[in-house]
């Protein structure tokens, strides 16, 4: 992990390349979600490949959840903030998402996997992204964790500011999960009226924050909820400064790119249309999820 992650200030701040509103798409059996991180971006925005947000009070947009699918060639990091979601695959592995916490899982040469409400009622709100894996590791054994809230490390700024570490590290405080080649940093930032936070990053990282209550200001830019901003890759800079007036939550990723070719096809996220193809048989012929890693 580079060393400027155990910084706790920015000099030169990353501006604002661009703000992008997602897309309201269906998945799943039916699920409603604004899908801010397209195919459109994976190139730009590599190691990270999509990034889904489901946020809903009314059980129809989410009770028919998602149904058994594969997926092959890259990781799921499944957030809620929000409500409960059952998780069961074909290597074995079950448990239960709850508020506050998170399922990671690394598909590798394959799994079968379904993710359904455990609620008829009530709020449903969170996010899944999907990380890529370097060609090395897109056929390791399928691995899964969960990490229920109390696990996932978190701490508070002077300016009352909540930051919460799902991967990578801030401000000297390492999150639940580490990865060497994609160097994943995952923070959910709560930040109350009038206050501001920075996080260094590496240059070459690729990063963007989302917002998701409220709203707040990067590089003189207004991050709207429901906007992404995608950050410069600025020479010189050495990470962002994010400030909230009237109050905001966000979250913000950065990775280190893999800088290798993208092929997918739905689920399956390989180098190559052969890996693809292969991919699709190894399916159809029931060899996913047949081992499974646990720890």
């Amino acid at each position: 992990m580079n060393d400027i992650t155990t910084a706790t200030t920015v000099t030169t701040a990353r501006t604002v390349e661009r703000v992008i509103a997602g897309q309201a798409v269906m998945d799943g059996a039916g699920v409603k979600i604004n899908r801010v991180l397209t195919q459109q971006l994976q190139r730009r925005l590599d190691p990270f490949l999509m990034l889904d947000n489901f946020a809903s009070d009314q059980p129809n947009d989410y009770i028919a959840g998602f149904p058994e699918h594969p997926h092959r060639g890259f990781e799921t990091v499944s957030y809620m903030i929000t409500g409960r979601m059952r998780h069961r695959d074909s290597a074995g592995h079950e448990g239960l998402l709850t508020s506050g916490g998170v399922q990671w899982m690394t598909a590798g040469s394959g799994v079968i996997h379904s993710e359904m409400p455990e609620q008829e009622a009530g709020v449903m709100e969170g996010f899944q992204l999907w990380l890529n894996l370097p060609a090395s590791d897109k056929m390791r054994t399928p691995w899964y964790r969960d990490f229920d809230s109390g696990e996932i490390p978190r701490y508070t700024t002077d300016a009352g500011v909540a930051v919460q570490v799902i991967a990578g590290s801030s401000h000297g405080v390492a999150g639940a999960v580490q990865r060497e080649r994609t160097e994943p940093l995952y923070l959910d930032i709560d930040l109350p009226a009038g206050s501001s936070f920075e996080q260094p990053l590496p240059p070459g990282h690729n990063a963007f924050l989302y917002t998701f209550r409220g709203a707040v200001e990067v590089d003189g830019k207004a991050v709207p909820a429901l906007r992404m901003a995608i950050f410069a890759n600025t020479p010189g800079s050495d990470g962002v400064r994010i400030t909230a007036s009237e109050g905001g939550r966000v979250i913000l990723l950065a990775g280190q790119p893999l800088n290798e070719p993208i092929a997918q096809y739905g689920p399956f996220v390989m180098n190559t249309q052969a890996e693809v193809f292969q991919a699709v048989q190894d399916f159809r012929e029931g060899k996913f999820g047949e081992t499974a890693a646990t720890a």
